[in-house]
């Protein structure tokens, strides 16, 4: 196929007069296409534009500039470097830092090309909803938000964010509105150009469609659909969207046999969760101010993560005080570990669980910087195990005959039910 730039051609930074030589094509879309290119023994990437792009998005190098003198939000962005230009070419593109190949799209996820634990999964909705925390404290909204643009790591739940030339001042007019399917409803119905509270829309979308492998809004309304033309598109996500999930209405319930991965994964996951995402789908449908704000994502996956605890076939399963279960893998009783209960949440006492000040330093929330305790073997005793001290104050600890002990650092606490452990700032009861 004919590409844009052929294999050895140079380009220039437009900041650092850096010489960029172009190694391999990697793809293209709407917009341009993106090539490997290695500069000093390095590799990076480069998106060049299509030249009718650049005509029908004339704000285009105003914001990649804008972009690039702000600087990335997080590590997490994919983010342009600097502008690139070829002599004697009208055209450009920009430089940004190149993927990794043990990243996979959210498209690999839904096709189970990639098959992430429950960890790792939901640790990349949680760094998913801080990177775009960061994202929209800097005045910025992304604008296009959806599954093609966001990659991470099976194994460690590590995300990557790219096509961020989409992104722009919170509020501006631009060429792009958003992806079909994650579109906000004011957006499909075109009252009001994409703004931060558009992005949380888009968020929970794709936030369900990791979790659920579903879109929300696509239960029996959509299967009864014969022509998904833009009209029937514009009723289902713009003019009368409804969560299949709703409480109240259950017209566009889920249909077996065609959305099973919303029935099966719905009742897996714990009370807390399925109530977030019935807000977020039904008052924050057309209640703008009314969407989940990422610091409550945020607080919201990390209890998702701590109710994690393992099935004795190795199956990873959720604590749900309300709903006793059996385990979704192997069908048997499901039997739990100990149990914390910190802040009004729980937190599984598994093998590897560890404690952070988030946990344990109600002044310290989101800071997983260092572990303050894991769980550990007696070394005697096989049979018993203990939550281990790792910082450096004593904990205050009372017994459940009332009795006051003092643990100090790199001691341990048995796991036995009722003791109360003051760390300093909180105090958790452990439970079996």
């Amino acid at each position: 196929m004919s590409t844009l730039l052929k294999r050895e051609h140079i380009i220039y930074g437009n900041l650092t007069q850096q010489a960029y030589t172009i190694d391999t094509f990697l793809g293209a879309g709407t917009q341009g296409e993106v090539y490997r290119a290695h500069a000093n023994g390095k590799l990076v990437a480069i998106k060049w534009y299509f030249p009718h792009y650049i005509q029908n998005d004339l704000p285009l190098r105003q914001r990649l500039e804008n972009a690039i003198r702000k600087g990335s939000p997080d590590n997490n962005f994919l983010w342009p470097l600097e502008l690139v230009t070829q002599p004697n070419n009208a055209g450009f593109g920009y430089v940004m830092p190149l993927r990794p190949s043990n990243f996979k799209s959210i498209v690999d996820l839904m096709r189970r090309r990639a098959e992430p634990s429950f960890s790792a999964l939901i640790s990349a909705c949680l760094q998913l909803s801080e990177s775009f925390l960061q994202l929209h404290a800097k005045g910025l909204c992304y604008r296009d938000i959806n599954f093609n643009n966001v990659f991470f790591d099976p194994n460690t739940g590590d995300i990557l964010i790219c096509d961020n030339d989409n992104v722009d001042v919170n509020g501006a007019t631009g060429a792009i509105n958003g992806t079909p399917r994650f579109m906000a409803p004011e957006l499909v119905r075109g009252d009001e150009p994409p703004n931060t509270e558009s992005d949380l829309f888009s968020l929970s979308i794709l936030l369900f469609y990791m979790l659920m492998l579903h879109h929300p809004l696509e239960g029996k309304k959509e299967a009864a659909i014969r022509c998904f033309d833009q009209s029937a598109m514009n009723r289902l996500y713009g003019t009368e969207p409804l969560f299949i999930f709703d409480p109240q209405d259950t017209s566009n319930a889920p249909v077996a046999g065609l959305h099973d991965n919303a029935l099966v994964y719905w009742v897996l996951y714990p009370q807390f969760l399925r109530d977030v995402f019935t807000r977020a789908f039904t008052t924050g449908i057309n209640d703008q101010h009314g969407r989940i704000r990422e610091n409550e994502w945020r607080v919201i996956l990390i209890n998702l993560r701590d109710s994690l605890f393992y099935c004795g076939c190795g199956a990873q399963n959720f604590y749900d005080a309300d709903n006793v279960k059996q385990c979704w893998a192997c069908n048997k009783d499901l039997v739990y570990p100990p149990r914390l209960r910190i802040n009004n949440a729980v937190v599984m006492l598994n093998h590897d669980t560890k404690l952070y000040p988030h946990h344990t330093d109600q002044t310290q929330k989101f800071n997983f910087s260092a572990p303050l305790a894991a769980v550990n073997r007696h070394p005697q005793d096989p049979n018993r195990w203990g939550l281990q001290n790792l910082g450096n104050n004593a904990w205050t600890i009372t017994l459940a005959d009332n009795s006051v002990k003092i643990v100090d650092s790199q001691r341990s606490v048995n796991l036995a039910a009722g003791i109360v452990i003051n760390f300093g700032n909180t105090s958790a009861e452990i439970n079996v």
